[in-house]
């Protein structure tokens, strides 16, 4: 990281969102991928601006983007998302700093219990977890998608 530069975090800005889809695009192969729809970085900034738009965040070196993370707290735990540092710049503590940011921001508004979730072949991603202190919980994550993007149902 350079040294003329200074890192800061702050709140997401519409003015962020070609440099935040940059930055996903490199950072979650899956958001190039057409075929998946539910990973469209556009309709994710939406969505979160419509929903708990002061938890999404991104850290700024100079002028330049170049990480995020999202939160999450529905009054019983919180939810850490989209954690995504330039993978030049990546081991220079960026995700640790916005990991730390947003528990702070989360534990403010009372949340005791934060979750995230890892895909299971992203072994270096969990460690980067594991060592902030994050745990694996003895639970099966299951999931459902809804509306326009639900899978189809087998039928019997």
């Amino acid at each position: 990281m350079t040294t003329s530069a200074t890192l800061s975090i702050r709140r997401f800005d519409a003015s962020d969102t070609d440099a935040v889809v940059a930055l996903w695009q490199q950072a979650f192969p899956e958001y190039r991928d057409a075929t998946r729809p539910q990973r469209n970085p556009r309709l994710s900034i939406a969505n979160k601006l419509a929903t708990q738009p002061e938890l999404f965040f991104v850290a700024v070196l100079g002028e330049r983007i170049v990480g995020t993370v999202m939160g999450g707290y529905d009054g019983h735990r919180g939810w850490l998302y989209s954690l995504a540092v330039d993978e030049s710049l990546r081991r220079h503590g960026i995700g640790t700093r916005l990991v730390e940011y947003v528990e702070q921001a989360l534990t403010e508004l009372g949340c005791p219990k934060l979750n995230l979730q890892v895909l299971s072949a992203k072994a270096e991603v969990r460690a980067f977890y594991e060592a902030l202190g994050y745990r694996t919980d003895a639970v099966i994550s299951l999931g459902k998608r809804l509306g326009e993007l639900a899978d189809p149902v087998p039928a019997d």
